[in-house]
């Protein structure tokens, strides 16, 4: 399974979102759209939104911490 969350560095939800995979052990790649404007212009294309968290899971695009969502997409109980 590939994990991509799109954060910027004072997003509460990104860090809540950071704090429920490291809480179900799923591993994840970051991409701080604050800082890497090639990660920003990645996250516009796949979502069409601007704000974050944005979560990648296997090319399915959760937007916001929606943790009835990611349980669905990651397959968690």
């Amino acid at each position: 399974m590939n994990v991509t969350i799109y954060t910027t560095e004072s997003c509460p939800w990104c860090k809540k979102t950071k704090e429920f995979f490291r809480e179900h052990k799923i591993k994840f790649n970051e991409k701080d759209v604050g800082r890497d404007s090639k990660a920003a212009k990645e996250m516009i294309q796949k979502s069409r939104q601007q704000g974050v968290p944005v979560i990648d899971v296997d090319g399915e695009i959760v937007i916001g911490f929606n943790e009835e969502k990611l349980r669905g997409v990651l397959k968690l109980r």
